[in-house]
């Protein structure tokens, strides 16, 4: 198959449904590939939903879940984003597209190689610009976030979330057993340190109380339940699984795209017209 001009983007978490929207705004066809059970925690706001329920709506964007490359050229026309199951990445092999981003952030490379398209870009830890990506997006909050690295790497992962409100470590909380995690409160939910948000059982269930028999994941601090891993999800002891924001004002905020996956949605797109002014491209 030809080159085809359009961007694939591996990811479609909340951070990278950032990247999708701003390069899908400038007027780029968008494809996201994903897993087949991605594990968004901010599910409100991650176009990876779509692989579960067919379709889903983050703010101006309607993602939906394709199955051939012709279910993906339909939805191009209709200017929405394309989703497919495809973690190993055939989709950039076979459609040979003019970006690829990895927006992964898996703190590590799990396949991408500055071979794959004319313009590669890595997301955090685990890439090298120069090496095997063309550039590389700083991830770790502070005064670099969203920083276009032309060569060498992103700050390395401290395993510490950045601070909001006073609170880092704390916003994030891990699975204290292995099995499958039903929420017992919504996204949005305001929540009090200690209060019951999940319960892990050993087999999956119909319907989960505070009484159902299981391990209970507590709130670590008072706030808003700014995400919760999707019901049945099976996780392993200490995974990630759920997300409180402090801010008690900060409501609409669960439901819309944060501040850093816009900023690096914004470096993407700065990086890819770089890109293209570097080697003379006039037009998508």
């Amino acid at each position: 198959m030809k080159q085809h001009n359009c961007i694939i983007v591996r990811g479609g978490g909340d951070l990278a449904t950032g990247v999708i929207q701003a390069v899908w705004r400038a007027g780029f066809p968008v494809l996201s590939l994903e897993t087949a059970a991605p594990s968004a925690i901010r599910r409100q706001v991650a176009l990876s939903e779509a692989v579960y329920d067919g379709c889903c709506t983050v703010e101006d964007m309607t993602a939906v879940c394709c199955h051939t490359y012709e279910d993906v050229q339909q939805t191009w026309k209709e200017n929405r984003i394309p989703v497919m199951v495809d973690p190993e990445g055939q989709a950039i092999a076979d459609l040979k597209p003019a970006v690829v981003v990895d927006a992964i952030l898996a703190k590590r490379n799990l396949g991408t190689e500055r071979n794959m398209a004319p313009c590669v870009i890595g997301l955090g830890p685990g890439f090298t610009a120069g090496g095997d990506t063309d550039y590389v997006i700083e991830t770790k909050r502070g005064h670099n976030l969203g920083r276009i690295i032309t060569d060498g790497m992103a700050a390395a992962d401290t395993g510490i979330p950045g601070i909001i409100a006073g609170y880092g470590k704390e916003r994030v909380m891990h699975s204290p057993a292995a099995g499958y995690l039903y929420g017992l409160v919504r996204i949005g939910d305001m929540v009090e340190k200690g209060d019951p948000l999940a319960v892990i059982t050993s087999t999956p269930q119909n319907a989960v109380s505070v009484h159902t028999e299981g391990t209970l994941l507590r709130a670590s601090l008072t706030g808003l339940v700014r995400g919760l891993i999707r019901d049945g999800y099976r996780v392993p002891t200490g995974y990630k699984v759920a997300d409180i924001d402090p801010r008690k004002e900060e409501f609409k905020n669960c439901f819309t795209i944060s501040d850093k996956a816009r900023c690096l949605g914004g470096a993407v797109l700065t990086a890819v017209l770089m890109d293209q002014k570097k080697k003379g491209v006039q037009e998508r």
